[in-house]
């Protein structure tokens, strides 16, 4: 077995900070990620109202970036293996940029459509890169940590755009009310995203490309060097090693393609059906539905406006503090055992919430809770919350960036984020059109896929802690 130890030689410590700066640097394209997706939260209801869109329509509006995401998470692989980590995380900056000032600008919902299209490919790009790139330039006794950095960053893009919908709906006294050059406040909630998005291109420019990658291509000296300065290893006996085990693990007859992802036999390997299913399981517990459209469900069960931002910033909060604490137990209890807990504490925290909507009387924007029934679906949806930052969130991402064998990692990645974007899309475009039916039909759904995560992880999911990059096998 390969090792990239660095601890025994003096130089550990320095190491570490170094590539914890560079993973940094990478998971902040997950920052725009959760920003970019969770910024539409604050302006639903103004987007709805100003341009008269029934749930059908403002499902779509809401969701349509997810297809891009899809579009993005597919080519993001070939882009990746072709042009590099590092330039391809620079396509990601770029195309968010024009998505932040186009979304911000627009004159119609078409158009809108578009730009956040575009943001989506964006955001699909980034989705996959960051996972990939840090798992890479990764030890593998921290590789679980870092790789958490991806769903930190999310969540706190997530709490980041939730905040800023919240204080610019709240110095106008609306989403829909004229702000700063007589700009309604929803514009501004886009607008603000091309900040984040400027710094991230920044840093990725000082990033080193993936030794991997640079085996891949043979440039074996750059790998060595990027080997050297980023992990500190001196001995050119363990840098030989080293090169030779990444040199043995992408060895192929030809240049990854689609078609390294099937079998001897017909059909996709096993472990990228795990892949698929762990992306599209992470989704169909229904996430999104909290923040993507949690202000407009609890400003629908009797929350003030201002009460809804709130609770929501609350809600995003939370999820970034069990975050951080996944991050302290991922690499020390292991993945699988992760994943476990967070499938069987959603299932029971959906079921009380699709409980508590069925005491629901009225509809639409009559809908209340009747009691204490409301505080009690608030308390299981942020339940709900902690259940899934601590397990499915940031484990999934760490997975999808080590699971695979080097010579199709970036490929396969690629696979199982599409599926992920594509169930994002089905299960966020879907929820106004169910929330119609009843909120407790709903998260009886959710509930229900929470249920069938447990049971797939338990079956079909292995444990990765500790494996070298380079002994992960198909």
């Amino acid at each position: 077995m390969s090792t990239m130890d660095t601890t025994g030689d003096g130089l550990g410590q320095r190491a570490t900070a170094r590539v914890v700066l560079i993973s940094a640097a990478a998971a902040l394209g997950g920052f725009l990620f959760g920003f970019d997706t969770a910024v539409i939260n604050g302006a639903v209801d103004a987007v709805r109202g100003g341009f008269a869109l029934d749930a059908a329509q403002i499902g779509f509006a809401v969701s349509c970036a997810l297809l891009g995401s899809a579009v993005g998470a597919w080519y993001a692989g070939m882009l990746a293996n072709r042009f590099g980590r590092v330039r391809t995380m620079q396509v990601a900056a770029v195309l968010l940029v024009a998505s932040a000032l186009g979304s911000g600008l627009v004159t119609a919902v078409w158009d809108l459509i578009l730009w956040r299209l575009v943001g989506g490919i964006g955001v699909g790009v980034a989705s996959v890169i960051a996972p990939t790139y840090i798992a890479e330039v990764s030890p593998a006794h921290i590789r679980g940590r870092l790789g958490s950095m991806q769903q930190l960053a999310i969540v706190l893009g997530i709490f980041a755009a939730l905040l800023s919908d919240a204080w610019l709906a709240g110095v106008a006294g609306g989403a829909a009310q004229p702000l700063w050059f007589g700009l309604a406040a929803w514009r501004w909630m886009f607008l603000v995203a091309t900040l984040p998005a400027l710094v991230y291109g920044t840093l990725v420019l000082g990033v080193p490309e993936s030794p991997r990658h640079l085996v891949a291509k043979g440039r074996i000296d750059e790998a060595r060097e990027v080997l050297r300065k980023v992990l500190n290893m001196h001995s050119e006996t363990a840098l030989d090693n080293k090169l030779r085990d990444i040199e043995d693990s992408l060895r192929a007859e030809h240049k990854p393609r689609l078609r390294d992802l099937c079998g001897k036999t017909a059909g996709l390997l096993p472990v990228v059906w795990i892949g698929i299913l762990l992306s599209v399981f992470q989704q169909f517990v229904g996430i999104n539905v909290i923040f993507y459209y949690s202000s407009t469900l609890w400003h629908s069960v009797g929350f003030s406006e201002a009460d809804s931002f709130t609770i929501t910033v609350v809600t995003s909060i939370v999820n970034v503090l069990v975050t951080l604490v996944a991050i302290a137990l991922v690499d020390k209890i292991g993945r699988k055992p992760l994943l476990v807990i967070g499938s069987a504490g959603m299932a029971i925290t959906l079921a009380m919430m699709a409980w508590c909507f069925s005491q629901a009387t009225g509809s639409g924007a009559t809908l209340s809770l009747p009691g204490a029934t409301g505080m009690v679906a608030l308390v299981a949806a942020n339940a709900y919350v902690v259940f899934f930052g601590v397990s499915w969130g940031p484990v999934v991402w760490v997975l999808l960036g080590e699971m695979f064998p080097n010579r199709i990692r970036a490929t396969a990645l690629a696979v199982a984020a599409a599926a992920q974007w594509l169930a994002n899309f089905a299960i966020t475009s879907t929820f106004p059109a169910l929330a119609e039916l009843g909120l407790s039909f709903a998260y009886g759904l959710y509930a229900g896929f929470a249920l069938l995560s447990l049971l797939f992880v338990l079956a079909g999911v292995r444990e990765t802690k500790g494996i070298e990059l380079e002994d992960m096998r198909a």
